[in-house]
């Protein structure tokens, strides 16, 4: 009778499994075996699961592609530990405490509570119950965690004993984690000795690792991953797909064709009709293929996501993590005159928080100064901390930027979410766990359908769009009519109309917009009886009324293939509204002033009239040149010629495209823009600019920059230096620690520009503890080194010994070197070691 039980206790269950590392095939083929020895079914691997077939859904991750519409159908989404679970209890296990879900962070926490006061200890039962994890009043094996304020209670001191692995934590971890909304590490609130009341709070962190942000830290990818262990790989995440690449992306024909073989290599297609897509890649929030791919329920995300899907194999929704969606065109409302700075974030995380901040709209400093508006940091410990509160500048969380880049509005800072900081958490640890909701864009960017074009084929029916069709009729109109008075449901019918199909009033009462009763009504009536929504009538009103219309469509869009804006409407009133507030404000000298300053960002809106400058053809960044020293008519007077001639002068190093100087220098501002890989001129590029008239452009590859007595003083040749900085990529220095002393000639901040422009780890050592202690034994891989850049003054020697010590304690080579190495470095672009580098050998 047992065994009976055993075999049906999954006997009216079908399993689908989604698979990913986490969860590889031969890790679900035994969780198959075991289902079908109870009585189970499993469908097969790697094919689309039918949910109307399933009745369970095995999965690590809730990021497949039929998580939502699961939901919906309220098909259980379980982490594998389940199963065993269901075994063990002989019956099916509670859903919730096995959910992949990501809103609930206690999901696979089993609390059991000691020594804390009974307010607190129903309050927080209450939060880890509300969040899908599990409580009980006894200890027991499953119990994951004991919270408790001592160990001396018998559940703590029982679980010493038999060496349980649970961890005992203080109430303050579940404090913090409920402030934030995110589960942070256990490990500084646990007994018996926890690391928030032994170590001071502003001692250093290192910065934590995570894989979220993992290629998703940029949503302007530079290189295709393209495979390593052979010439021909399959992606099977693009099987039966068929994917259309968008024209705004403007990817060169080589790499569209690598993209293109790798696609159709994994049983993929591509297509040019967005109608016929299943996958839509793009870069901006807008045009009528965007709209229209949003709204049919095709997956649309940018390049970064693409390329993500083709280096891991493995689908992710492209709105789970922010730069993986296309960018929205214009800055978020509110954005566009904050000027935001970093603290605390380092390495990808820190890459990941600049792009988000530039998309949002807002500027990004990299120094902070008054006018600053804002200061995002992972700890409220560190020099900018202090400036901040010394200049009243808003500081807060990433979590801020993260969910008013997802919500596309600036969120209130008032919420404390966004203001805790727990003691000695790098909040970097939880970044790139926001996502974006689909119906918050969906009102911001496309909440009605594109204007039809008489040339659009029929589009393909889906299953989003039938689901979408089922539930309109619950739902109220929120005008969405399309111009030219023809919207999707409309359309519908003159598709059944044309194809002599009859409907029954009942079937198009969800699909035929109810008409509008005159508004003519005749003085003996108090009210207009409306017709029908089925009649005949109005179905027959409805066609004529869009036949009648149809020389307007053609002719619209005829207007749309002309060169230039099409000008009128409600965009003409508010510019010559602007214009007259502007003229009314501003003298001409200021108004041609802010014409030049804002032309970079006109150039990327078309639609937008260019009475300004012309487009920037170079961004030019100059250093060493003395014709401006001392002399800011001319500088300014040189700027303004170079402009109109469509060459604009940059400070920012990240983004020059071309370098003058006058020879081969090694200044802050010549390393951090040469890690670019831009092309190297001369500054006599400057004085022909200023003797040419407007549109007669020098040609900059006639002054390449030629030094011969400088590359051979430093060892170097600039071409192929160039050419090194551009394969690098600025990661020349990605992961290598470099600390340097408060006291070093030429000052810190100067050495930090260009450790960071090439992808360093910069920090200051103080002598205080910096290094995390590693036993050998643990670590992986040999010992790399760490590098300590310091002048000869007492002070700074006196550091050398504990930095040594400490450089060991971490399993790391310590290399003390004075600026000379990393000069050499930063101009040679590549990474150089010899011993006399070292600063004892001076």
């Amino acid at each position: 009778m047992a065994i009976e039980v055993e075999k049906s206790l999954f006997g009216h269950c079908i399993f689908a499994f989604v698979l990913n590392k986490d969860l590889p095939e031969n890790q679900a083929q035994l969780i198959q075996e075991t289902l079908e020895e109870h009585g189970g079914t499993a469908i097969r691997f790697n094919e689309d699961i039918d949910l109307r077939v399933v009745t369970h859904i095995i999965s690590y991750t809730s990021d497949f592609p039929e998580y939502n519409q699961a939901r919906l159908q309220m098909i259980p989404v379980v982490k594998p530990p389940w199963v065993m679970q269901s075994i063990l209890k002989q019956k099916e296990a509670s859903i919730r405490p096995y959910t992949p879900d990501p809103k609930l962070i206690f999901s696979d926490v089993n609390l059991s509570c000691a020594d804390i006061p009974i307010g607190d200890k129903d309050a927080i039962i209450g939060a880890v119950l509300a969040m899908g994890g599990m409580e009980s009043s006894s200890l027991m094996k499953v119990t994951t965690h004991i919270c408790a304020l001592t160990i001396d209670h018998p559940k703590c001191q029982q679980a010493l004993e038999k060496n349980l692995k649970c961890k005992i934590v203080l109430p303050h971890w579940f404090d913090d984690c409920l402030k934030l909304g995110k589960r942070i590490d256990e490990k500084p609130y646990l007994l018996p000795d926890p690391e928030i009341f032994r170590v001071n709070p502003e001692a250093n962190l290192p910065f934590p690792t995570n894989e979220d942000i993992i290629g998703a830290s940029s949503p302007h990818p530079v290189n295709l991953p393209l495979p390593t262990d052979s010439p021909v790989r399959r992606l099977a995440v693009f099987r039966k797909r068929k994917v259309m690449v968008s024209q705004d992306l403007q990817l060169s024909s080589r790499t569209r064709k690598v993209i293109e073989d790798l696609i159709e290599g994994g049983g993929g297609s591509m297509t040019t009709s967005v109608h016929n897509a299943d996958i839509y890649v793009c870069h901006w929030r807008e045009g009528r293929d965007y709209v229209f791919a949003s709204r049919a329920g095709i997956d649309v995300g940018n390049l970064s996501w693409l390329y993500h899907l083709i280096t891991n194999n493995e689908w992710t929704s492209p709105t789970r993590r922010l730069l993986h969606y296309p960018l929205p065109k214009e800055a978020i409302p509110g954005f566009r005159d904050l000027r935001i700075t970093l603290s605390n974030y380092g390495g990808e995380a820190r890459t990941y928080l600049e792009n988000l901040i530039t998309a949002a709209g807002a500027e990004f400093t990299k120094s902070m100064k008054p006018d600053n508006t804002h200061l995002i940091t992972a700890r409220k410990n560190s020099e900018k901390c202090q400036a901040a509160e010394e200049w009243n500048i808003e500081m807060i969380n990433h979590l801020w930027i993260e969910e008013s880049y997802a919500k596309c509005e600036v969120q209130k800072i008032s919420d404390p979410r966004y203001t805790t900081f727990p003691p000695r958490t790098n909040l970097g640890e939880i970044i790139g766990q926001t996502q974006f909701d689909p119906k918050v864009l969906e009102t911001k960017y496309f909440s009605r359908d594109p204007t039809p074009s008489p040339g659009d084929p029929k589009p393909l029916k889906r299953p989003v769009m039938h689901e979408k069709d089922r539930n309109a009729s619950s739902r109220k109109s929120n005008g969405d009519v399309a111009m030219g008075g023809r919207d999707a449901e409309t359309a519908k019918v003159v598709e059944k109309k044309k194809a002599g199909r009859r409907t029954s009033s009942r079937s198009s009462l969800g699909q035929v917009t109810t008409p509008a009763p005159n508004r003519r009504i005749s003085a003996g009536k108090e009210n207009d009886t409306p017709s029908s929504t089925g009649s005949r009538s109005a179905k027959e009103k409805a066609v004529s009324r869009l036949h009648g219309l149809a020389p307007d469509i053609a002719l619209y869009e005829k207007e749309k293939k002309r060169k230039g804006p099409i000008w009128g409407g409600e965009r003409a009133a508010n510019k010559v509204d602007k214009e007259r507030s502007a003229e009314r404000s501003s003298s001409p000298a200021q108004k041609y002033e802010e014409d030049a300053e804002f032309s970079d960002e006109e150039d990327h809106n078309p639609k937008r009239q260019r009475v300004g400058p012309p487009p920037v053809e170079m961004r030019l960044l100059v250093t060493g040149y003395k014709g401006w020293l001392g002399n800011a008519l001319k500088e300014d007077s040189d700027k303004k010629k170079m402009r109109e001639l469509g060459v604009l002068v940059t400070q920012e190093p990240k983004l020059c495209t071309h370098l003058a100087a006058p020879n081969l220098v090694r200044t802050k501002k010549f390393l951090c823009a040469l890690a670019s890989g831009p092309i190297v001129i001369s500054t006599d590029f400057i004085d022909t600019c200023a003797k040419h008239k407007k549109g007669d452009f020098p040609k900059a590859g006639d002054f390449v920059l030629k030094d011969v007595a400088k590359e051979k003083e430093f060892g170097v040749k600039l071409k192929d230096v160039v050419a090194r900085a551009k394969a690098n990529n600025r990661c020349l220095l990605r992961r290598v620690p470099i600390y340097v002393t408060k006291d070093v000639p030429n000052g810190a901040d100067t050495y930090k520009e260009i450790i960071e422009a090439n992808g360093g780890t910069f920090g200051i050592y103080t002598g205080k503890p910096t290094i995390k202690k590693v036993n050998p034994e643990d670590d992986e891989g040999p010992a790399e080194p760490v590098y300590l850049i310091s002048g000869q003054k007492p002070d700074e020697k006196k550091l050398w010994p504990k930095f040594v010590t400490e450089a060991r304690e971490g399993n790391m080579v310590p290399r003390i070197v004075d600026q000379e190495w990393l000069l050499d470095v930063a101009l040679s672009q590549q990474q150089k070691w010899s011993d006399r580098y070292l600063i004892e050998k001076k």
